[in-house]
């Protein structure tokens, strides 16, 4: 049967929380443990946030932009870029001995720009957990992004472009520098790049 696709029935005793009917009886802020569960991270915050056992972990997922997400979400329902997302926020409750490398592919998929920025902070706040001061710890941190938005490709320290074009097209480096050199060419990425960095000018 592995032709068919997968189907996911929620449990008629539970109602797909996991829990017995009598958590539904104790309530905490006129929310019971399951209607809590069924709750974004972002209204969990709201009502619990001052709790500092809670507010970390909370806070780790909202600044890279999980707000949205449902507390109980199920891991088939994430995005490749939310489930990486995900990752970073573990690491950012994480202290980092530095000398870490972190790979992401696509993580801004599906992002908002405002939630892109915020992102961009967190990448460069994963570097910095790999310094002291201005003295290295173990070893800096270093972030690779497989990236399209032009946005994110702005705000980084060096870039490699591939092309010239996609799938058999492709695969060649066709330009590498920082953000400002790659601007002042002539490649498919340079136009985008030349209108970010100009607009934050």
């Amino acid at each position: 049967m592995t032709f068919l696709p997968d189907v996911h029935l929620p449990c008629e005793t539970c109602l797909g929380t996991g829990y017995l009917p009598e958590a539904w009886e104790v309530r905490l802020k006129d929310h019971s443990l399951p209607e809590v569960f069924s709750l974004t991270i972002d209204q969990v915050y709201d009502l619990f946030g001052e709790d500092e056992r809670l507010n970390r972990p909370l806070s780790a997922a909202r600044q890279v932009g999980l707000g949205y997400l449902v507390l109980r979400q199920p891991g088939y329902a994430l995005s490749g870029g939310e489930a990486q997302r995900l990752k970073i926020a573990q690491e950012l409750l994480r202290k980092s001995p530095g000398g870490s490398l972190y790979i992401l592919d696509e993580p801004s998929v599906g992002q908002h720009l405002q939630d892109i920025q915020r992102l961009v902070g967190v990448l460069h706040r994963l570097v910095d957990e790999g310094r002291d001061g201005k003295r290295p710890k173990v070893g800096f941190n270093s972030v690779f992004v497989v990236e399209h938005h032009p946005h994110i490709l702005s705000a980084c320290d060096w870039l490699v472009e591939l092309g010239p074009g996609g799938g058999p097209e492709g695969g060649r480096i066709i330009a590498s520098g920082t953000p400002e050199r790659l601007a002042m060419g002539n490649t498919p990425m340079a136009p985008y790049l030349r209108d970010v960095l100009e607009a934050e000018v």
